[in-house]
C-alpha cells in the first residue's frame, strides 16, 4: 500500500491538527473470497428505518465511520447497507462514528452505544492512537475491554475488529507493535479480524478528499467493498439474515 496519507497525518498531528477528523479532548484474518455484489441503486442507506426483525449491525468507529466530509449516504457504512441489500441480507446498519476519537474515548462510549444489544458489531478504532504515538499496549487493552463490554450485552454477538495502521515515520518497532495490537485482540478474544480496509485507498489522491486524509465518495465505496469481503461471511452465519 502507499503510506503518503499516513505520513501527512503524522505531520498534521505534529502541528496540532486533528487526526482522522479532529482532536479529541483526551490523550489518553477473515477476509474471504466472497463475491462483492453490485450496489443497488435503490437500496436503503444506514439512515433507513429498521424493521423489527432486521439483524442489527453496529459500526463503532472514528471519522472514517462517521463519513467526515461526505453525505451520510456516501460513507462506508451506508455503502455496506446497500451491498447487504443487494445480497438480500436482512440487516440494518447503524453507524456510530466520532471524529478524532481514540480507543480510550471509544471504550467510554461503547456502553451507551450498546444500550440496545446488537447482533454484529464492527469496531473501527485505534487509528488516532497510532497517529498520536500512544502506547500500543494501552490501545490493545482498550479494544479488548470494548469487546468484553459488547459481549456483556449479548453473549451471542459477532464481533469484528478492523486492522488499522500507524504511520511509518514513528519507527519500524512502533508500527510493528501497533499492527500486532489487532492480531492480538483477534486471537485472544476470538473475534474476526478485518484486513486494513483502506488498502488501495490510503495515499491515492484521486480517492481522497482535499485534506489527503479522508476518503471521498469513490474511496469510501472501495473501502466498503474491502470490508465487505470479511463481513459478508460473518453475516451469513447470523440466524435470520437470509430469511425473507
Amino acid at each position: 500500500m502507499r503510506w503518503s496519507a499516513l505520513l501527512v497525518l503524522g505531520a498534521a498531528l505534529g502541528t496540532g491538527a486533528g487526526a482522522c477528523g479532529g482532536a479529541e479532548p483526551d490523550e489518553r484474518m477473515a477476509g474471504d473470497a466472497s463475491p462483492v455484489p453490485p450496489e443497488s441503486t435503490t437500496a436503503s442507506d444506514s439512515g433507513a428505518t429498521a424493521q423489527p426483525d432486521d439483524v442489527r449491525v453496529v459500526f463503532m468507529g472514528t471519522s472514517l465511520t462517521a463519513g467526515m466530509g461526505l453525505d451520510p449516504d456516501s460513507a462506508y457504512p451506508a455503502v455496506i447497507q446497500r451491498l447487504a441489500d443487494s445480497a438480500h441480507y436482512k440487516i440494518h446498519v447503524e453507524a456510530a462514528g466520532v471524529s478524532g476519537e481514540t480507543s480510550a474515548g471509544a471504550l467510554r462510549r461503547v456502553g451507551w452505544v450498546m444500550q440496545d444489544p446488537a447482533d454484529v458489531v464492527v469496531i473501527e478504532t485505534g487509528a488516532n492512537d497510532g497517529l498520536r504515538g500512544l502506547d500500543p499496549d494501552t490501545t490493545e487493552a482498550n479494544i479488548k475491554a470494548m469487546v468484553d463490554s459488547v459481549r456483556a450485552r449479548n453473549p451471542d454477538v459477532r464481533v469484528l475488529v478492523a486492522q488499522m495502521e500507524a504511520p511509518p515515520n514513528l519507527g519500524a518497532r512502533y508500527t510493528r507493535e501497533f499492527r500486532d495490537v489487532f492480531m492480538n485482540v483477534s486471537r485472544e478474544k476470538g473475534v474476526t479480524l478485518i484486513p486494513f480496509f483502506l488498502e488501495g485507498v490510503a495515499g491515492e489522491a484521486t480517492l481522497n478528499q482535499a485534506d489527503g486524509i479522508h476518503p471521498n465518495a469513490e474511496g469510501a465505496r472501495r473501502a466498503a467493498r474491502n470490508m465487505w469481503r470479511a463481513l459478508s461471511p460473518v453475516l451469513r452465519e447470523v440466524p435470520g439474515v437470509l430469511d425473507r
